[in-house]
C-alpha cells in the first residue's frame, strides 16, 4: 500500500518497511518522469513495485534518477545494495559524514556525498540537504519546496514529539541546535515532516514543544 502526496509538479509515494515500519518516499516529477527514492531500507522487492507505481504519475518514461540515504544506520540500508544493482544509472548520494560508513557497511560506494545546503536538481524539481548533526554524524534532512508547499523528509532527526535519538549529550544538543537554527528558524509552520518511520507532522505542530525537549534531554 503507498499513501500519496500531490504538489503542482512531483508526486509523493511512500512504503513503510520490514518490522521496524521504515518508511521508504519516491519523488516522481509529473511532466519528465524523473524519480528520487529516500531510503533503501528493506525489502528490495517492494521497493521495486513503489518504483514501478510511479509510472501512474507521469506521463513520460519515468527515469530513477537518485538513490538517497539520510543516514548511515543498518534499518535504513538494509535494501540498498538490491536496489542500487537492480538501477546501476541511479546516483547514490548521502551525508558526507556518513558515506563511509554506508560503504563499509552494504558494499555500495556513494556517488555523492552532500552537505549543508547542497542543492540536487532531478529534472523536474530540486531537493536540498539540510545536516542534522546528532543521530548520526552525517544525517541530512531532504527539502522540497514546490507550488508553494515546503516538504522536509527528516530521515530519523525529526518525529512527531520530539527529535531522533542520540546517545550522548552533545550529540543531543548538536541535534537541537542544528534542528532549532536550520529548520525551525528557517521554514514555515505548514511545511510537512515526513519522518523516517511513522506518522508525519508538521513544524507548526512541533514548534512550541522545543524548550520542552530541550529541558527533558531526548
Amino acid at each position: 500500500m503507498t499513501n500519496l502526496i500531490e504538489t503542482e509538479h512531483v508526486i509523493i509515494r511512500d512504503i513503510a518497511v520490514s518490522d521496524m515500519a521504515n518508511n521508504v518516499y519516491l519523488i516522481t516529477a509529473k511532466e519528465s518522469g524523473a524519480q528520487v527514492l529516500i531510503d533503501a531500507a528493506d525489502d528490495a522487492d517492494a521497493i521495486t513495485d513503489l518504483i514501478a507505481s510511479g509510472a501512474e504519475d507521469t506521463s513520460a518514461e519515468p527515469m530513477l534518477q537518485a538513490i538517497i540515504t539520510t543516514h548511515q544506520h543498518w534499518d535504513h540500508i538494509r535494501a540498498l545494495p538490491a536496489t542500487s544493482a537492480a538501477y546501476p544509472d541511479a546516483m547514490t548520494i548521502a551525508g558526507t559524514d556518513d558515506a563511509a560508513a554506508i560503504t563499509t557497511a552494504e558494499g555500495v560506494e556513494i556517488a555523492r556525498a552532500v552537505d549543508h545546503l547542497d542543492v540536487g536538481d532531478f529534472g523536474g524539481f530540486v531537493l536540498q540537504a539540510i545536516g542534522l548533526r546528532g543521530h548520526t554524524p552525517g544525517s541530512i534532512a531532504l527539502l522540497l519546496r514546490d507550488g508553494g508547499e515546503t516538504i522536509l523528509f527528516s530521515g530519523d532527526s525529526l518525529f512527531p514529539g520530539g527529535p531522533g535519538k542520540t546517545w550522548h549529550e552533545e550529540d543531543f544538543v548538536s541535534l537541537m541546535d542544528d534542528l532549532q537554527e536550520r529548520v525551525f528558524d528557517q521554514l514555515p509552520d505548514e511545511t510537512r515532516v515526513l519522518p523516517g518511520h511513522g506518522d508525519g507532522t508538521t513544524l507548526g505542530e512541533e514548534r512550541p514543544k522545543l524548550a520542552e525537549w530541550r529541558e527533558r534531554g531526548w
